[in-house]
């Protein structure tokens, strides 16, 4: 029996992603409002970020992102 992959037992988020969303209520509201697809594209996406400042920006440009827009 396959288990269904979520962020709990799946790949999880990048710890640089996570502490950057929690700085940050209004993009931790937009990243919990995404599809399961919409929020892997931007996991995807977070894991090619190399430093916090660019991970701080990524996260904040989460903000204006509109519904089905993933970057």
């Amino acid at each position: 029996m396959k288990v269904k992959e979520n962020f709990v037992n799946g790949p999880g988020i990048p710890l640089g992603f996570g502490m950057a969303l929690a700085q940050n209520p209004n993009a931790m509201d937009v990243f919990s409002g995404l599809s399961e697809q919409e929020r892997r594209q931007v996991l995807e996406k977070s894991r090619r970020v190399r430093s916090r400042e660019e991970m701080r920006s990524f996260v904040d440009s989460l903000v204006g992102m509109e519904p089905g827009q993933t970057h």
